[in-house]
């Protein structure tokens, strides 16, 4: 069963020799970690020890068939001077180098770095001399510390020629873009600038949204231009500094930055001198310049100058609003290069071709971690210092539906809100989460519910929604028994009020301390720490803030925080952890971050493979009560087709995932149709222009056209004019699919009322896209459809629908209607109205009136009781009384008839029911001191059956005010279908209350003959009949 793992284990160097002709005289020194963690130091070649070393060197060398001698092994931790500290192989290896011991050259890929030209003693001594912080084995004997060429992992290698080759291929001839999608600790930074010189640019410019990322890539230019470094700047700050003999700069490198090396003004003279320069800039500053149409008048060398190669840090920050594309514009020039960086670059994708980009993500870099030592036999591993990553996923939704939102995503803003004073407004319900985090229960899997538990997590970072939020939480996690024993930091905003405010890493590092296994912390933040730093000890983040319009590019960076390498007394970070209380948002985020797509059914085999890979090294675990799930591709495939049905409900069917792929092979009869539909709904205001959809006009029809194929891995050849013209084909069709969808949608966003309200007969049948339309009656047809949009024209155009979709997203409308039922009366309500937020509004006769619009009106005219707060900005849980003097008591009376004219949605009458029923609901209380749930609903029923009539244009709107009001039960509702009713009120409004005024002819009450209404409701048309305004004891 999935569990937590210990986040560090203990180390171990271990020492050996083969028989391999290749290795003789070599010994080969190496680190691996224990398997289980110790409760004392063990003594060296310790049993234990000697098992893990042996276990290491077994998965590369059996495989190959070499014997081995295991020599040597010693624990990596020690106390020294009674301090518990560490080393590692690495320190080990410099030791012996700075000693002049020499590295045998196996290969020219810089492979063997763990092998060494020497004997046992000598290592022993080596070993020592790193345990005494020493760097070499004896000082007399010291090698001077050349520095040396960076050893680029494969990954980084191919990264650098990729874009080495497609910046220079056409050298001098316009401009070139690429972009790296590399995660997190790729060594963007390092790999960028030997791009810089193996390109041979003489002016780069590197732009950022981060400032603070300077001083790292000054001291990446230190270690890439290390033999190329222009004659440093004379150090006084004089006139002359940074000058140089005229020919000294001629291919030497320099760096120059507002605070970092060279001043910009001296390292553009430098570049004129023949020096190639490194420029670092923030957006910011940018951003403020003149020349893009800020407010300073600054910056005009940096505009002016010619760059070769434009390097954009972070790239999917600030370079997407208008001003950053404005400061990126002004940079590039006629033959400028531009290389964007970035680990979560989803907002910049759209931007490029397949061959512009290289990717290396977590599932890459996991992949290469686990099969090193297959191809890599004996070699250091550059990525056994990555932790891995797990995310447990758990349904707070489920457990306080409360705070569920519209989204069915849990609402942490509201969970998490404060009062005026600065409490919590739900205090008592953050109580019982912070309980449940810690809850001891047999089994129990909460995080912190164990004291190993709380081991493993002993550093982690908490995202709150917000600085009020934050500041609340820090108070109460003080205040609680098991975590008011770690130190609280809170790094939102400017912390707690009683707090200096101090530089938020700082604060973080200072209360973790220089003993991190001896401290226990939680740090809050609502955004600070997120992004572009690392607190090595963390090993898990807490994501208690966001919704279900989170951006994939901000999630992944923060749960990405967690996962820096972190070595500590001999132990390193192994495992790091992401808890998310909010399912269905995660697995959007997944879905969106492994680029497996969104709709369901048609997930391809490679999707699958993907989310396999992800699931494989990236386990996501779902906490049910005290069980632990591991989601498999089937599980993680059924939820995203579950989030997907959610997405398409939410938006109110205003969603590209309702339409099929046939909208990409349109043919010439096919657009013709489209046009004549855009005619008809065009007409309709709700409907934003759209463009005319156009049959592709790079000579290829639609019978020889090729549906999109899944992108290649391999870029495709330039020269390659079929596949240029394929290409073409398909950004032209993804064009003419947009503007179709556009066209769609003054159709798609009146189906989910129809589909809430439609009579089904027998609920066994599936609603579908094929009997959809014989569901609703021609009267009814015409009225919630766009003029002139018939049964036959909706019969052409069904085939661009998503059989599955339609029908999955309709049964989810229902069973949100259906599941309402089961709830109290003012629960259903709540329930109910949440759904009708969804439904758009068509821009005709057909408008719905919005429920806050409801209240806002019925309460100001005649009082009753109100689901909105007083600014009418977010429903009540509990309604609200609103008495207007001489009118509320009379007309919400148990012996009241309210009618409405034209019922659409049934909000209307559904508000002065409620009202109606509270009356009875209080003359019961009066009677009995108590109301059981069964006579609650009796008394509604009762309510609609004497109290509440409605007069509808057609039998859909008859249908949808009867599910509004009693939902899928068998209550009497008094809603009528009048035929041509607006025609009959402007022209014979007598006839109309006539009409109305009949008790058992028209509405069927036999117990009664004239009809005396206290309250007209509703939007217009009724003023015809009375004149406006909701009036009290209108003329009929």
């Amino acid at each position: 069963m999935p569990t937590y793992s210990s986040s560090m284990l203990p180390q171990v160097i271990y020492v050996f020799s083969t028989d391999y002709p290749l290795h003789k005289g070599c010994l080969k020194i190496g680190m691996t970690k224990l398997t289980e963690d110790c409760k004392q130091l063990p003594a060296p070649n310790d049993p234990l020890l000697i098992a893990a070393a042996r276990e290491r060197i077994d998965q590369y060398t059996k495989t190959a068939a070499i014997k081995y001698e295991l020599l040597y092994t010693e624990c990596s931790a020690f106390i020294h001077k009674g301090v518990l500290q560490s080393f590692d192989d690495k320190q080990v290896h410099s030791v012996l180098l700075r000693s002049g011991i020499r590295r045998p050259d196996f290969s020219n890929e810089g492979l063997g770095k763990e092998w060494f030209e020497t004997d046992l003693a000598t290592v022993k001594n080596a070993i020592s001399a790193a345990k005494e912080g020493r760097s070499s084995l004896f000082p007399e004997e010291k090698v001077q510390n050349e520095p040396a060429p960076i050893v680029f992992r494969p990954e980084q290698r191919e990264a650098i020629d990729r874009a080495v080759k497609h910046f220079t291929k056409h050298k001098g001839k316009g401009q070139r873009k690429m972009l790296w999608n590399c995660k997190m600790r790729f060594g963007k930074t390092l790999s960028a600038l030997q791009v810089v010189r193996e390109m041979g640019a003489r002016r780069t410019l590197i732009v950022t949204h981060r400032p603070v990322v300077n001083a790292g890539w000054y001291e990446d230019f230190e270690k890439i231009f290390y033999d190329l470094r222009a004659a440093e700047p004379v150090a006084d700050g004089s006139k002359g500094a940074g000058t140089a003999k005229k020919g000294e700069l001629q291919g030497k490198y320099n760096y120059g930055s507002a605070q970092k090396g060279e001043r910009l003004d001296q390292l553009l003279l430098q570049a004129d001198e023949g020096a190639h320069i490194v420029c670092f800039a923030s957006m910011q500053d940018l951003r403020g310049s003149e020349d893009v149409g800020g407010k300073h008048e600054k910056n005009d060398n940096i505009f002016a100058t010619d760059w070769d190669l434009l390097i954009v840090d972070e790239a999917h920050e600030g370079t997407q609003t208008e001003l950053g594309q404005a400061v990126i514009d002004q940079l590039r020039h006629a033959d400028t290069k531009v290389l964007q960086l970035s680990g979560t670059p989803f907002n910049l994708f759209d931007q490029y071709d397949e061959d512009e980009i290289f990717t290396w993500d977590y599932i890459m870099e996991q992949r290469a971690k686990m099969s090193w030592d297959e191809y890599h036999v004996g070699d250091s591993n550059p990525y056994a210092s990555l932790p891995a990553m797990h995310i447990y996923t758990y349904d707070l939704g489920r457990l306080m539906n409360r705070f569920a939102d519209e989204d069915k995503v849990f609402n942490f803003r509201e969970f998490f809100r404060t009062d005026e004073q600065g409490a919590f407004v739900h205090d008592d319900y953050v109580g019982d989460f912070l309980d449940l985090l810690c809850r001891n229960d047999e089994d129990s899997l909460y995080p912190y519910a164990k004291a190993d538990f709380r081991r493993i997590f002993r550093h982690t970072l908490w995202v709150l929604p917000g600085v009020k939020a934050a500041r609340a939480l820090s108070k109460k996690l003080q205040a609680h028994p098991v975590f008011g024993a770690f130190t609280v930091v809170n790094v939102a905003g400017e912390g707690d009020a009683d707090e200096e405010s101090r530089d938020a890493l700082e604060k973080v590092n200072k209360a973790i301390g220089k003993a991190p296994s001896a401290t226990y912390t939680i740090t809050l933040s609502c955004g600070r720490l997120t992004t572009g730093v690392s607190i090595r000890p963390w090993t898990g983040v807490f994501l208690l803030a966001g919704s279900s319009s989170t951006s994939a590019a901000g999630y992944m960076q923060t749960i990405f925080r967690v996962q820096t390498p972190f070595e500590y007394q001999g132990r390193v970070k192994e495992n790091c952890y992401a808890f998310d209380f909010a399912p269905d948002r995660a697995l959007r985020m997944l879905a969106e971050a492994s680029k497996v797509s969104y709709k369901a059914g048609k997930q391809t085999a490679e999707d699958r493979h993907t989310l396999a890979d992800f699931l494989h090294f990236c386990p996501v675990i779902a906490l049910e009560g005290s069980k632990m799930k591991a989601f498999n591709v089937d599980n993680l495939l059924t939820q995203l087709k579950r989030v997907q049905i959610e997405r398409v409900v939410n938006a109110g069917f205003e969603d590209g995932a309702l339409y099929n792929d046939e909208l990409l092979r349109l043919e010439d009869a096919d657009v013709a149709d489209f046009n004549g539909l855009r005619a008809k709904i065009g007409t309709t205001k709700a409907l934003k222009p759209v463009d005319k959809v156009k049959v592709s006009d790079n000579g290829l029809d639609g019978n020889n056209a090729k549906p999109p194929a899944a992108p290649d891995k391999k870029p495709p050849k330039e020269s390659d004019p079929e596949a240029e013209a394929q290409k073409a084909l398909e950004n032209e069709r993804k064009k003419q699919r947009k503007n179709a969808i556009a066209i769609l949608r003054g159709i798609s966003i009146r189906m989910p009322l129809l589909i809430y309200g439609a009579d089904l007969h027998d609920e066994a049948v599936e609603l579908t896209i094929d009997n959809f339309v014989h569901l609703i009656d021609d009267t009814s047809w015409t009225e919630f459809m766009p003029a002139g949009v018939t049964k036959a024209d909706f019969a052409r155009f069904k085939r661009y629908y998503d059989p599955e979709v339609f029908s999955a997203a309709g049964r989810r409308i229902r069973q949100l209607a259906r599941s309402a039922d089961k709830f109290t009366i003012e629960e259903r309500i709540s329930r109910l109205t949440a759904l009708f937020s969804t439904f758009r509004n068509p821009d005709k006769e057909t408008v719905l009136t919005p429920w806050r619009v409801v209240n806002l009106h019925l309460s100001d005219s005649l009082g009753g009781y109100c689901f909105m707060d007083e600014r009418f900005e977010h429903p009540l849980e509990t309604p609200r009384h609103i008495v207007r003097s001489g009118v509320t008591d009379r007309v919400f009376s148990p012996q009241s008839t309210v009618l409405e004219i034209n019922s659409k949605s049934g909000l209307y009458p559904l508000y002065a029911a409620y009202s109606i029923y509270r009356a009875r609901l209080d003359e019961e209380w009066c009677k009995h001191n108590a109301i059981a749930p069964d006579r609650a609903k009796a008394l509604w029923e009762q309510t609609l059956k004497e109290n509440i009539f409605v007069v509808c244009k057609t039998p859909m709107a008859v249908a949808i005010t009867k599910r509004t009001l009693c939902g899928f039960n068998t209550a009497q509702v008094n809603a009528q279908y009048y035929p041509d009713l607006i025609q009959c009120l402007t022209h014979s409004s007598q006839d109309v209350v006539n009409n109305l005024r009949d008790a058992k002819g028209f509405w069927g009450l036999n117990d009664k003959k004239e009809m005396k209404i206290d309250a007209i409701i509703g939007n217009p048309p009724y003023q015809v009949l009375d004149g406006g305004g909701a009036s009290e004891d209108a003329a009929a």
